[in-house]
């Protein structure tokens, strides 16, 4: 499914302050989610790029509780360490600049970077999927219950500030893994990623080996076994989470999206990874 995919009318922006140093939060407003294993993918529903379900384990890793804010981006903008969010993003959507609202209109490099300006990295796709998953199986962040407006930002026209819906917290205490803007993961997106030998460390291909899949596809009609989007024509990146402008199905854990790293849009932002080890 696309990334641009839009559902519904705007939602009332809630009012929460600018979170990156939370209440709760262990390192530089990092949250810690646990070594072990966890089931990544999904054996039914979804997409055919989230199959098969299989164990994937992982080492320790701190992860941002909230998504990077436009105070916090605007932070790497003055240290002339980053460049500032798309200027179309920003005149289109205005409604999105708030402070505590999260960064949108950033390419991946430009999130790469500013991960990396804070000491930090972004998450890998099977990081992403462990901090939403636990090893429960849970299809949403904070359950298997339906979304709500009261659990996360969805079925909507624009971003609400971060941390602002404490009912859809993830297992670990993170904000925002579903909904409100989707995230860059540090993967290249391999629609085969599932079945190869690195799967059970949640590693994906190569990019000529996912060049290879993405010919593959193609030959064989597959259109629609990576979602919505275009059977990708060169190495793109995974995305995670859902956004504002998506349906409610569109938000459970498994969901695999994909786009160009020079893309920058308004329903795409960040938040970082930092090893275990690491202070």
């Amino acid at each position: 499914m696309s990334a641009g995919a839009s559902a519904g009318a705007g939602a009332s922006a809630g009012a929460g302050a600018d979170a990156d140093a939370g209440a709760g939060a262990g390192v530089d407003g990092m949250l810690l989610v646990p070594a072990g294993a966890f089931t990544m993918g999904a054996n039914e529903g979804g997409e055919e790029d989230e199959r098969p379900a299989h164990t994937v384990t992982l080492p320790a890793f701190w992860l941002d509780r909230v998504e990077v804010s436009n105070t916090r981006w605007d932070e790497c903008v003055s240290a002339k360490a980053c460049r500032p969010k798309s200027e179309a993003v920003r005149a289109k959507h205005p409604d999105f600049n708030g402070p505590n609202q999260p960064v949108s209109g950033v390419s991946w490099e430009d999130a790469s970077g500013y991960c990396a300006w804070r000491g930090k990295r972004l998450p890998r796709e099977a990081e992403f999927e462990k901090a939403v998953r636990d090893t429960d199986d849970r299809r949403f962040a904070w359950g298997n219950e339906a979304p709500t407006h009261e659990r996360t930002v969805f079925a909507s026209g624009r971003t609400e500030d971060i941390g602002t819906h404490p009912a859809g917290r993830g297992p670990y205490g993170h904000d925002d893994l579903a909904g409100n803007v989707w995230e860059w993961t540090q993967d290249e997106y391999d629609p085969y990623a599932y079945r190869r030998a690195s799967a059970a460390d949640g590693r994906p291909g190569s990019c000529p080996e996912i060049l290879s899949a993405q010919d593959e596809l193609r030959r064989l009609g597959k259109q629609g076994f990576t979602g919505s989007n275009p059977i990708p024509v060169e190495c793109e990146h995974s995305i995670r989470g859902g956004a504002y402008n998506y349906d409610a199905h569109g938000l459970r854990a498994t969901n695999r999206v994909h786009h160009p790293g020079r893309y920058r849009i308004p329903m795409l932002g960040l938040r970082c990874a930092k090893d275990a080890g690491e202070r």
